[in-house]
C-alpha cells in the first residue's frame, strides 16, 4: 500500500514537471520511479526519450526558415528511448499516443518531414480528446498541430492545380489555428494549476514557481497563422485572427506576446484599413471586403471547431470599439501601459540588452500612438502619454524630441522650450531644434533673449550645419528687429535695426537685392561669386550647365573691381570672340539643347540629383544677370541668363529675363515674344504682364495694354509700376481723368513701397 502511494506522489510529480517543462528533474524522479514500481521501463523510456529532446531543443533554438538538421549524437539517444517505448508495446494506449507524438516531432527536428506527417496520421491528431487531460498533453497536442502546420509548409504539392494550392494553405492555417487556440488552453490551465498549489502550499519550504516559456513550437502556433492570412491577401481573416488572440483570458506568459500582436493590429487599423471597411470586434466579418485580395478564394469564417476553447473576457460592460482609429488607440493604450509596466530601468551592463529590447517596443508603440492621436487633434493627451515615457527615456533622443513636439503642438511653449534645451544637449548638432525654440520663444512667448541665444547656436554651429545657416542668420534678424520695436530708447532701437540689417544682409539673396540698390553693382556681383562658391562646397553635382566658361562668368567679370564697368564678357551668338574650347563646347551646348529640348516635355527640372540645389544655382545665376540689366551690359546678363536656362529652360522667371535683355538690346519684338510665352507658362506674373503692356503701349496698341495692366492691377494692386503703366496707357487714349486718378495711386504706393519687396525676407523658420 505505501508503495502504491509512493508511486502514485511520485506520478503526480512527474506530471507536474512535464507540465511546467521542468525536463532537468526528469532523470531524478525516472530513477525513483523504476525503483519503486515493477514493470515502468517503457514509460521510463518515454520520459528519457522526451527529456532529452527538450533539452536539446533548450539549447539548440529552433527557426521556422532553418534548414533540415539532420542526425545529431543526443538526437540518437532520443530515438533510442523512443523506440525501445514503442516496440515493446507496454505502453497504455495513451500514453503509446505520447510516444508517437514526441517521435513525429523528433523526426520534424531532422528534417524527415515526410515521416513526421505519416506518424500524426496514423495517431489521429483530430481524434485526440481535450477534455479531461493534464495540461502536459494540451501541449503535446498544441505542439502537433504547430509540427504538422510547418511539415506541410515544408513540403512541395505534387499536382500544380490552383484548387489543390488553396486547399493546402487552408490545411496550414488551421493547423496553425487549432495549435494557437490549444496552446492559450494550456497556458491558461497551467496557470490556474500553478496558483491553486501556491494558495494551496503549507509554509514549509517548496520548490518555488516555474517560470513558463513559449517555446519554438507554442509561439509558432500563436504568431503564424496571421502571417499566412496577410501573405494570402486574407487581411480580414487577419485581423480576425488577431482578435480572437486578444479577447483570451491574458496569461503571465502571454504578456509580451499579447503587447506585440497589440501593437502589430493597432499599425493595421491605422495604416491598412479605411472607416468604410471596418466592422466591429463582436460583429461577424463581411465576407467580401475591399482588404481582401480579389483574386484570393475562400470563406472569412472559421471552417473547425474544437471540443474546448481557450476562455475569453466576456460580461455585459465590456467596451467595443465602433471605428479603427478607436480601436487602434485602445489597443496602442493597452500596449503603453503593459510597455510602462515591464519597463527595464536598470543600468546595470547585465541589462542592457533587456533594457534596448524593452525601449525599443516603448518606442515603436508611442510612435504609433503619435499618428492616432495627431489624427484626432489629441495633441494634450499624446503629451501626457509620453511624459509618462520620460521615466525610462533617460539620454533617449528620439523620445524627448516626440514629447517636445507634442508640447508645441498642444501649446505648452514654456515647457516645451524646456524640453528642447534637454534635446539640444543630446544632439548639439542638430540645427532645427535651437530653430524650433527660437520660433517659440519669438511667438507667444516673446522670450526675445532666449530667441537670441537660440539663434546665436544655430550660427555658432557653422560648417556643421551650413544648410541651416541661413535661417538661422534669419531667427537672429527677426530676433533684434522684435526687440527695436520693442525698445524704447531711440538709441537703442537704431542699434538693434543695424544689428537685424546686418543679420539680414548674411541672407545672400537679399544682400544682393540691398546691395545693387545701395552700394552699387560691384558689391553685388561679388556676392553672387561668394554664392556660386558656396554652392560649389556645399553641393557635390555635376552642373549639367557647366561648359567651362559659363561658371567662371562672374570671375571674369570681378577680377577687378576698379575696372569693372569696362569688362566684356564674349557673347555666345559672337563664335569668333571665343576660344577653341568655347567653340567645342557650343558644339555640346547644341546636342545638350536637343536633349533638353526632348526631356522638357516631361519635366523642364534636371535629372540627376535633388531639385533644390539646381533651383538656387539657377537663382544665383538670375540674380547675377538682374544686375548686369541693371548696369546695361547685355552680353553678361545674357550669358548668365542661359545658365539658368540650361537648368530650367521652362522657367517663367527665366523667360522674363530673357525678355528684359532683349529690351536692353533694343530687340523689341523679341522681347514681346518672351513676355508672351513667360505668361503663357504663368499667366499671374505681375512683372511679365507690365513689362508686355509698356511694349505693346510702345507700338501703339493701348487697348490691349490697358487690359493686361487691369489684369495686372487683379492680380497685385500694390504694384506702383502697374497703377503708373496704367495711367500712361489711358493717357494715351485721352482719358486724363482716369489716368490722374491712377497717377495718384502710383505716387501713394511708391511712398510706401520697400525698395526690396517683403516677401523677400521669409517671415517663417
Amino acid at each position: 500500500m505505501a508503495t502504491k502511494k509512493a508511486g502514485s506522489r511520485l506520478e503526480t510529480e512527474i506530471e507536474r514537471c512535464r507540465s511546467e517543462c521542468q525536463w532537468e528533474r526528469i532523470p531524478e524522479l525516472v530513477k525513483q520511479l523504476s525503483a519503486k514500481l515493477i514493470a515502468n521501463d517503457d514509460m521510463a523510456e518515454l520520459l528519457l526519450g522526451e527529456s532529452k529532446l527538450e533539452q536539446f531543443l533548450k539549447e539548440n533554438t529552433l527557426k521556422q526558415s532553418s534548414s533540415p538538421r539532420g542526425p545529431r549524437p543526443k538526437l540518437t539517444e532520443v530515438r533510442k528511448h523512443l523506440t525501445a517505448a514503442l516496440d515493446r508495446g507496454n505502453l497504455k494506449p495513451e500514453f503509446l499516443q505520447e510516444a508517437n507524438l514526441i517521435m513525429a516531432k523528433l523526426n520534424y527536428v531532422e528534417g524527415d518531414y515526410k515521416e513526421a506527417l505519416n506518424t500524426y496520421a496514423r495517431v489521429g491528431v483530430d481524434d485526440l480528446q481535450l477534455a479531461a487531460v493534464p495540461p502536459y498533453r494540451l501541449r503535446m497536442i498544441a505542439e502537433a498541430y504547430s509540427t504538422k502546420g510547418l511539415c506541410l509548409e515544408k513540403l512541395p504539392i505534387s499536382s500544380s492545380a490552383s484548387n489543390l494550392h488553396v486547399d493546402r494553405e487552408q490545411e496550414i492555417v488551421t493547423c496553425y489555428e487549432k495549435a494557437g487556440d490549444i496552446a492559450l488552453l494550456y497556458l491558461q490551465e497551467i496557470e490556474r494549476v500553478i496558483n491553486a498549489n501556491i494558495q494551496n502550499r503549507s509554509p514549509k519550504p517548496g520548490p518555488t514557481a516555474h517560470e513558463q516559456e513559449l517555446g519554438f513550437f507554442l509561439e509558432t502556433g500563436l504568431q503564424r497563422a496571421h502571417v499566412l492570412y496577410f501573405k494570402n491577401g486574407n487581411l480580414t481573416r487577419g485581423v480576425g485572427r488577431f482578435r480572437e488572440l486578444l479577447r483570451a483570458v491574458e496569461t503571465r506568459t502571454t504578456q509580451n506576446l499579447r503587447m506585440t500582436i497589440a501593437r502589430q493590429l493597432a499599425e493595421i487599423l491605422l495604416r491598412g484599413m479605411c472607416e468604410q471597411s471596418y466592422w466591429n470586434p463582436l460583429e461577424d466579418p463581411p465576407h467580401q471586403s475591399p482588404l481582401d485580395d480579389p483574386l484570393r478564394k475562400g470563406s472569412n469564417t472559421k471552417n473547425y471547431a474544437l471540443s474546448r476553447r481557450p476562455r475569453v473576457y466576456t460580461g455585459e460592460n465590456i467596451f467595443c470599439p465602433q471605428e479603427n482609429t478607436e480601436e487602434a488607440l485602445l489597443l496602442l493604450l493597452i500596449s503603453e501601459s503593459m510597455a510602462n509596466r515591464d519597463a527595464v530601468l536598470s543600468r546595470i551592463p547585465e541589462h542592457k540588452n533587456d533594457r534596448i529590447i524593452s525601449l525599443q517596443s516603448a518606442s515603436v508603440v508611442y510612435d504609433l500612438l503619435t499618428i492616432a492621436l495627431g489624427r484626432r487633434g489629441q495633441y494634450e493627451m499624446l503629451s501626457e502619454c509620453l511624459e509618462r515615457a520620460m521615466k525610462f527615456a533617460f539620454e533617449e533622443f528620439h523620445l524627448w524630441y516626440q514629447f517636445a513636439l507634442s508640447l508645441m503642438a498642444a501649446g505648452k511653449s514654456a515647457r516645451a522650450v524646456k524640453v528642447l534645451k534637454e534635446c539640444i544637449r543630446l544632439k548639439p548638432d542638430d540645427a532645427t531644434i535651437p530653430l524650433l525654440a527660437a520660433k517659440l520663444c519669438m511667438g507667444s512667448l516673446h522670450w526675445l533673449e532666449e530667441a537670441e541665444r537660440f539663434a546665436k547656436t544655430v550660427v555658432d554651429l557653422g560648417d556643421k550645419t551650413s544648410e541651416f545657416k541661413a535661417k538661422g542668420y534669419l531667427a537672429l534678424g527677426l530676433t533684434y528687429s522684435l526687440q527695436a520695436t520693442d525698445a524704447s530708447l531711440r538709441g537703442m532701437q537704431e542699434v538693434l535695426q543695424r544689428k537685424a540689417l546686418l543679420a539680414f544682409q548674411r541672407l545672400l539673396f537679399t544682400k544682393v537685392k540691398l546691395e545693387s540698390l545701395c552700394r552699387g553693382p560691384d558689391e553685388a556681383l561679388l556676392t553672387c561669386k561668394h554664392m556660386l562658391q558656396i554652392w560649389k562646397s556645399c553641393y557635390n553635382l555635376t552642373n549639367p550647365s557647366d561648359s567651362g566658361r559659363g561658371s567662371s562668368l562672374l570671375d571674369r567679370a570681378i577680377a577687378d573691381r576698379r575696372q569693372l564697368n569696362t569688362i566684356t564678357l564674349p557673347d555666345f551668338s559672337d563664335p569668333e570672340t571665343g576660344s577653341v574650347h568655347a567653340t567645342s563646347i557650343a558644339a555640346s551646348r547644341v546636342e545638350q539643347a536637343l536633349s533638353e529640348v526632348a526631356s522638357s516635355l516631361q519635366s523642364s527640372a534636371p535629372k540627376q540629383g535633388p531639385l533644390h540645389p539646381w533651383m538656387t544655382l539657377a537663382q544665383i545665376w538670375l540674380h547675377a544677370a538682374e544686375v548686369y540689366i541693371g548696369i546695361g551690359k547685355p552680353a553678361e546678363a545674357t550669358a548668365c541668363t542661359q545658365e539658368a536656362a540650361n537648368l530650367f529652360p521652362m522657367s517663367h522667371y527665366v523667360l522674363y529675363m530673357r525678355g528684359q535683355v532683349a529690351e536692353l538690346r533694343g530687340n523689341i519684338d523679341e522681347a514681346k515674344r518672351w513676355y508672351e510665352e513667360a505668361l503663357s507658362i504663368s499667366p499671374t506674373h505681375v512683372k511679365s504682364m507690365q513689362r508686355l503692356a509698356l511694349i505693346l503701349h510702345q507700338l501703339g496698341r493701348y487697348s490691349l495694354a490697358e487690359k493686361i495692366l487691369r489684369d495686372a492691377v487683379q492680380v497685385n494692386s500694390t504694384a506702383h509700376e502697374v497703377w503708373n503703366g496704367l495711367g500712361e496707357v489711358l493717357q494715351a487714349q485721352g482719358n486724363d481723368d482716369a489716368a490722374t486718378e491712377c497717377f495718384l495711386t502710383a505716387l501713394e504706393l511708391e511712398a510706401s513701397s520697400p525698395v526690396v519687396p517683403f516677401t523677400i525676407i521669409p517671415r517663417v523658420l
